[in-house]
């Protein structure tokens, strides 16, 4: 563990300017120097203060600002491993990382944007326990993406009418865009890349005993919060507009649901086909268009995207306007996400290559060390390659029991580790996991003010920090 901590220092201090004047002969990882994680540091810290200090002109000029840090990345990492390892690089983000992940994130929020739910369903602390309870157990059938973007515009219009609604979508983040997640392959992509490595697809329903456990305790505090909010509303005058007794409840465009089905059947065969011998070389590679540098575009990548952008047309062709006004539906959160996430994806390369060069030395021999290894860098970094690095440590471990996979044995508790670390953690920021932002971005369209990046780490850190203490001294201990 104290080698893991002294990684995470030398990260830290490498995104400081002022330690990075005298580098020169920093150390280097695979060619890479320390300092050049400053762009990412440097991204992450404007995404957290230009929209609390000059929030008009970030929303004007944010594409400008991901473009100066990425160029601020690829130029210096262009001039010390030559040009065409910077465009192979960054060729390769975008190919593999960001393509398949923003046409993932387009296709659901297109589907879900044309799903409406009518009634006089309103907002109140039972209501929404019971909303964000249903969203945590389809988050692990349909992913934490499809779920939030199936569920948050609901949860929103049931609560318009209250003032004191931030608490709501925060709990909404953690529960339902991350921990729920955790039971299967097609929950959260850390999970996806382990049934592509051999993890039996049901192996992660073992998980269930903590899903519900911090769901349990996330559902009561929230409880308990919410009530708080409802009965100070009530007290101000706010009140539901229910025009007819009892309740009575519509979905619109609830055919939408055969896209979203096809939308996971892809994110499946994403990982499946790539096992599959037809889909091989000779070499065992994976088939596909090889590009220039070498990047290569996969055939089963392809066939993924190809049936996410067809179930997103479909479902606009067969869908009446009147569904995606009744949303609100607008276009701004899926650019804005687009927009930041090419730059995140871009300027967290050099942190992901530190983490591939050292994961494997960092002494990380047990199920804690593990859990809180993957889940802090799971929160800031892409918790996918993150997850990925730490199973491959485990199963370094020369271990002869536990579950089989394709890069050696596993002990079930360190797998179970490396799990929760990558999923749940992802819930502390932001940017820890995809639909965090997305959820942000539709909140604050609609008129709910959003912690900032900083407010919402101290909300995870109240509110989850305790959760995940408890985790590690109950289940990985």
């Amino acid at each position: 563990m104290k080698k893991f901590i002294i990684f995470v220092a030398a990260l830290l201090l490498s995104c400081v300017p002022v330690m990075a004047v005298g580098a020169e002969g920093a150390q280097t990882a695979g060619g890479v120097p320390l300092w050049l994680c400053i762009p990412f540091a440097g991204l992450l810290l404007c995404i957290a203060v230009f929209p609390l200090v000059r929030p008009l002109w970030w929303e004007k000029y944010q594409a400008w600002i991901v473009a100066f840090w990425s160029l601020v990345f690829l130029i210096p990492f262009g001039l010390t491993n030559g040009a065409g390892m910077a465009a192979e690089t960054a060729l390769e983000c975008i190919v593999n990382d960001y393509l398949p992940f923003i046409v993932l994130l387009f296709g659901l929020f297109c589907v879900a944007g044309n799903i409406t739910l009518e009634g006089d369903l309103a907002g109140s602390p039972r209501i929404n326990v019971a909303l964000l309870l249903f969203g945590t157990l389809l988050s692990s059938w349909v992913g934490t993406t499809g779920a939030s973007m199936l569920m948050v515009r609901p949860l929103i219009k049931m609560n318009s009418w209250r003032k004191r609604k931030r608490h709501i979508m925060v709990f909404f983040i953690f529960l339902i865009s991350n921990i729920g997640g955790c039971l299967t392959p097609i929950g959260d992509p850390p999970l996806l890349m382990g049934f592509s490595r051999g993890v039996p697809f049901f192996w992660s329903l073992r998980l269930f005993p903590l899903m519900l456990f911090n769901t349990v305790i996330l559902l009561f505090v929230f409880y308990w919060l919410d009530m708080r909010a409802y009965r100070m509303d009530i007290a101000a005058g706010m009140k539901p507009d229910i025009s007819k007794p009892g309740t009575q409840v519509r979905i619109r465009g609830l055919h939408n649901l055969v896209f979203l089905v096809m939308i996971v059947a892809a994110v499946i065969l994403s990982g499946t086909l790539p096992t599959l011998p037809a889909f091989q070389t000779a070499e065992g590679e994976v088939l596909g268009l090889v590009l220039p540098g070498g990047v290569r575009l996969t055939v089963p990548s392809v066939i993924e995207m190809t049936i996410i952008l067809v179930a997103a047309f479909l479902s606009f062709r067969t869908t009446d306007a009147s569904v995606r006004k009744e949303n609100h539906f607008t276009w701004g959160a899926i650019e804005e996400v687009a927009v930041l996430f090419v730059g995140i994806f871009i300027t967290m390369q050099p942190a992901l290559l530190l983490l591939k060069t050292y994961g494997a030395s960092l002494g990380l021999d047990s199920p804690m060390e593990l859990f809180w290894a993957t889940g802090a860098l799971s929160s800031f970094l892409d918790n996918t390659p993150t997850y990925l690095v730490f199973l491959t440590t485990a199963c370094a471990l020369n271990f002869t029991e536990g579950v089989a996979t394709t890069l050696g044995t596993v002990p079930t508790a360190m797998l179970s580790a490396v799990s929760c670390g990558a999923v749940f953690m992802g819930a502390n920021t932001y940017i820890g996991n995809a639909p965090n932002f997305m959820v942000k971005a539709i909140s604050d369209e609609n008129g709910i003010r959003m912690p900032s990046f900083f407010g919402y780490l101290l909300w995870s850190l109240l509110f989850l920090g305790p959760v995940f203490l408890l985790d590690a001294l109950i289940f990985f201990r």
